[in-house]
């Protein structure tokens, strides 16, 4: 489960929602910390450390005490929110030049709580909750709770824009000459969600027109549509 809008410039808040996902895959686990560290603009400067933390890295910090054993073996493994702080906070140092035995020390002394504020401080207020973290073409989709929580944002197929594979949509009628277009499988198709969808946005659009009626020298709609 996701919150939709997450907490705007609250890093820590968004960052602990993402403990609702857990627990991943490893494919799961670099696939979102790949995704977090796109949205935050998290790069590092070590030109031998790769942006990405991919499934083989992951591994590799296993192997060098970096980041804990997951729970289970071989593809049973399941790797945890604790799990997803360590390889952040790895990818965070190595953007500020730390040297993995650097890092490993630091993470030995740094206690969960601590870890979790100093990650969410370095990631910054573009960490998005996770309705909200953006996935490219190239990331393979989350599987389990993950999955249903960025299936949303998640692009798919090969077409451009925000059609990419999508067959159909769902027209919900606003009023006269206005129609909401959603995807057929967002979310919010739904019959109650629909509903108040309609009456949102309809509420919203009568805010803006009376705005702009009211606006000096601003045309009357029988007026506009002589003009």
């Amino acid at each position: 489960m996701s919150v939709p809008g997450g907490h705007a410039g609250d890093p820590l808040f968004n960052l602990r929602e993402y403990r609702r996902l857990a627990p991943w895959s490893l494919r799961d686990l670099a696939t979102l910390a790949a995704a977090i560290l796109d949205a935050s603009a998290v790069r590092p400067i070590n030109a031998a450390a790769s942006a990405h933390p991919s499934e083989r890295t992951i591994r590799f910090y296993v192997t060098r005490h970096l980041v804990t054993p997951p729970e289970g073996r071989g593809t049973a493994a399941t790797y945890s929110y604790r799990h997803l702080l360590q390889v952040l906070a790895i990818k965070q140092r190595q953007m500020e030049g730390a040297t993995l035995a650097d890092i490993s020390a630091e993470l030995a002394e740094t206690a969960g709580d601590a870890l979790e504020r100093r990650v969410a401080a370095a990631l910054g207020p573009n960490l998005p909750a996770p309705g909200q973290l953006p996935l490219t073409a190239q990331d393979p989709p989350p599987r389990g709770r993950a999955g249903q929580a960025l299936r949303p944002v998640a692009p798919r197929g090969d077409e451009p824009g925000d059609a990419r594979g999508v067959s159909a949509w769902h027209r919900v009628r606003i009023g006269d000459g206005i129609e909401l277009h959603l995807r057929e499988d967002h979310p919010l198709i739904q019959s109650h969600l629909e509903a108040q969808t309609a009456d949102a946005v309809r509420l919203a659009i009568g805010r803006i027109a009376a705005q702009l009626r009211s606006l000096p020298g601003s045309l009357k709609p029988r007026e506009s549509q002589r003009a």
